[in-house]
This record gives C-alpha cells, sequence and structure tokens, in this order.
C-alpha cells in the first residue's frame, strides 16, 4: 500500500462472509484501505470450503482451500476471532473503536447480542461508519428472512427475463452464471461506503448503511424494469435477443456461433454492405431501429442463411474495420487467451504469504486473481497480497493493537482467537 492510494489510511473490519459483503470489502482494499477480515476459528468464511474446485499447492497437489473464497479476498489480512466468547465480543469493539469502517452481513438483529450491533458500537465510535448487508433490508415484512443471490434472482423477475422463452429449445426461467447480486450489491455498498466517508468529512459522524440484495436486483434491472413503468407489461424471456434493438443477438456461423451488436442505422448500413446485402438498409423495414424491432422476424430470416457462410473468426475478421461490433462467444479459457485481456494483464498472480519466495502452511505460495478494473493515473490501485490463509495476520493485527506476548496467548487460551 502506498500513500497514493486513494483509500490509504482507511481501516476497515470486515464481519462480512461468502460474497456479498466480502466483494465490497475486497474493492475497498484494492483501492487501498487496510482491511481486516474476521473470521471463526478453525472454519473460516464458509467459501473457504465451497468446492471443489480447490487451489493446489507449488507440488500441484489440491488442498482444502476452496478458489471460491479466493474470489473475492485479495489484499485482506486474516484474523480469528470467536466472537460468541465475551473476550471475543470485547476484541472486537476495540477493534471497531479505531476502524473508520466496518462491514457485516449477518441477519437483521444477529450482532445485537454481542453488542457489536450499529447502536452499540456508535457510542464506542461516532465516526463510526457501519454497512449492513442483508437480503431483504432492516424493514419490512421480509427483513427477518435470510436471502441467498437465487432466491433473490427468482423474486425479483430476473430469472423470468432470462433465458430462451417458453416453448423455446431450452426455454424457462434461468439465473445467470454468476452471483451477479452478490457482486452488484458489493459494488453499491463500495460506492455508499465511500459516500459516506466523504460524507464524514463534513459533518465528522459516521452513519448506518442499509443494503438488500433484493433492492439491489429490483434497480439493476435498468431497461427491462422502466419498459415496465412505462407500460404495465411485464417483459419476458428473449433469449439472447435485445427487446429494444436488432440485429443485437448471437447467430449460427459456419463453424459454430458469432454475436452481433448493432446500435444504430450507420452500423447496420455498414453490416449490409459488407455482407453484400445493402438493399437491406435501403428496406423501409429495416432503414430504423424502430422498423427492424418490429419486423425482427423478417429481418433474422434474411440474414441468418447468410451468417452460415463465413467462419466466426472470418465475420470478425470482416467487421473489424469497418465499426460493425461483432465478435466471438468465448469460454473463460478462450478469454484468458484473448490477446487483448492478456495486453490489458487481467490476470495477476499474487504472493499468498508476505512475498514471493515464502510459502504458507497450506503450500500455496501463489494465488492466481483477476484485476480489478479500474485505471486510475494519479490513484493506481494497489496490490498486495493474495487472499490470506486463516488467521494468517491474527498477531501481526493484536501486536498493532499495541498487546504483548502475554496478551496474545491469554486470548488464545481462552480461545477467543
Amino acid at each position: 500500500m502506498t500513500s497514493k492510494s486513494p483509500l490509504s489510511g482507511i481501516k476497515v473490519l470486515d464481519l462480512s462472509r461468502v460474497l456479498a459483503g466480502p466483494w465490497c470489502t475486497q474493492m475497498l482494499a484494492d483501492l487501498g484501505a487496510d482491511v481486516i477480515k474476521v473470521e471463526r476459528p478453525i472454519a473460516g468464511d464458509d467459501t473457504r470450503h465451497w468446492g471443489p474446485p480447490f487451489l493446489r499447492d507449488d507440488e500441484g497437489n489440491s488442498t482444502q482451500q476452496a478458489s471460491y473464497f479466493a474470489s473475492c479476498n485479495r489484499n485482506k489480512r486474516s484474523i480469528t476471532i470467536d466472537m460468541a466468547k465475551p473476550e471475543g465480543q470485547a476484541l472486537i469493539r476495540q477493534m471497531a473503536a479505531q476502524a473508520d469502517v466496518l462491514v457485516e452481513n449477518f441477519k437483521v438483529g444477529g450482532l445485537r447480542q454481542y453488542g457489536l450491533d450499529y447502536d452499540s458500537l456508535r457510542n464506542l465510535n461516532p465516526r463510526l461508519i457501519y454497512c449492513s448487508v442483508t437480503g431483504f433490508g432492516q424493514t419490512g415484512p421480509y427483513a427477518e428472512r435470510a436471502g441467498y443471490d437465487l432466491m433473490v434472482q427468482a423474486m425479483s423477475g430476473l430469472m423470468s427475463i432470462t433465458g430462451h422463452a417458453d416453448g423455446e429449445p431450452g426455454g424457462g426461467p434461468l439465473k445467470v452464471g454468476v452471483a451477479v447480486i452478490d457482486v452488484f450489491t458489493g459494488l453499491y455498498a463500495a460506492n455508499a461506503v465511500q459516500a459516506a466517508l466523504h460524507a464524514r468529512n463534513v459533518s465528522g459522524e459516521g452513519q448506518h448503511i442499509d443494503m438488500a440484495l433484493l433492492d439491489v436486483a429490483m434497480a439493476i434491472q435498468a431497461n427491462q424494469v422502466s419498459s415496465y413503468l412505462a407500460t404495465g407489461t411485464a417483459p419476458g424471456r428473449a433469449g439472447n435477443l435485445h427487446p429494444s434493438l436488432a440485429p443485437y443477438q448471437d447467430f449460427p456461423s459456419a463453424d459454430g456461433n458469432v454475436l452481433l451488436a448493432i446500435g444504430n442505422d450507420g452500423q447496420f448500413a455498414r453490416f449490409c454492405a459488407a455482407v453484400g446485402h445493402p438493399e437491406w438498409s435501403g428496406d423501409e423495414r429495416f432503414a430504423t431501429n424502430a422498423n427492424r424491432v418490429r419486423n425482427r422476424s423478417a429481418l433474422l430470416a434474411l440474414m441468418m442463411p447468410v451468417m452460415k457462410t463465413r467462419t466466426t473468426a472470418e465475420w470478425v475478421t470482416l467487421f473489424e474495420d469497418k465499426a460493425v461490433p461483432c465478435g466471438p462467444i468465448n469460454t473463460i479459457a478462450d478469454a484468458f487467451a484473448d490477446p487483448q485481456v492478456q495486453a490489458r494483464g487481467l490476470r495477476m498472480d499474487l504472493p499468498r504469504w508476505g512475498d514471493n519466495n515464502a510459502i504458507a502452511p497450506d503450500g500455496i505460495r501463489h494465488i492466481a486473481s483477476v484485476a480489478n478494473p479500474i485505471r486510475m493515473s494519479a490513484t493506481p490501485i494497489t496490490y498486495r497480497n493474495a487472499p490470506p490463509a486463516l488467521g494468517q495476520h491474527t498477531d501481526e493485527v493484536l501486536r498493532e493493537m499495541g498487546m504483548d506476548d502475554a496478551q496474545i496467548a491469554a486470548l488464545k487460551n481462552a480461545d477467543a482467537i
């Protein structure tokens, strides 16, 4: 971490686990905050065990560390504390008194029994920004319910617009291939935390942030929600079609599939000229995007046979210098092999245990990670360490708090850490 990191000097106490909360705190850590991840002794974050797949050590042997955990815990330090123990509760309160931000994703009221709820900690540290991430928020009839990404994808209507239409091959509601509600909730939460930090610069006081997966799921449906609110008609599933653009979808090619993402009339005219059918763009049915959407079936009947005449690579090459958006449908392996992905350095191998030559007790020296997509010229993202081993930094953090060996030993003897 350097003084140029945008959140350098900010201390974050991370009581969250699984994905939404940890995604938020990983973003804050990437931006330079010192994030201390509090985990249960022995077990740790649930996602340490969500496998297979599991990480491999330097000898290529499978370990007990699930790769899931590695997706959202980079740049953090891990300390193990049993908050069911009075000594553990006192330790977390001491840490919260020195923190700028606390992020938690327990059930509503779940931390009150430990004296770790917002009202209790606000009395210790009025400047504390306390972010709660739950399935349904702190209020409303569902507030007490546990919420999970898949459940919220279903409840919010997202699955009703994802997948092929009923009656088509493979038709029916589908979840998105990533826990997208958790990820977006983490991003919204990180935005909220930074806004609260800015507000604290003016007021001198912290505040409580209430983040709910369901709220986020409703918000991110963007134009689909706007369509419903404007018309009163709920949109349905349309596979890879775009409800408001045409042609904007995948097409069978000579050797697989190719994607066209034509977003305006100029792009469509250039497409038609390139494929040898300039008359399509002059046809009144297809001359404007609105007409192409209305006459989508007729347009696709013309395009489908043409798109099968070349391979995906040939189509991409043909359109590359014509400003016609076109690309392959890659696997994740294909994407990492893509020269643009490689040129941007989107794969990173980070040291696990202090430096490149040190080996963690589980034998994992490095962990591969996807780079943070934020690129800032003056205050760049910093990469300090891979996701930590369970409790890797317990003694280090406690010593920074002023504890000596005897005090640390007493906590261990009490099974508090």
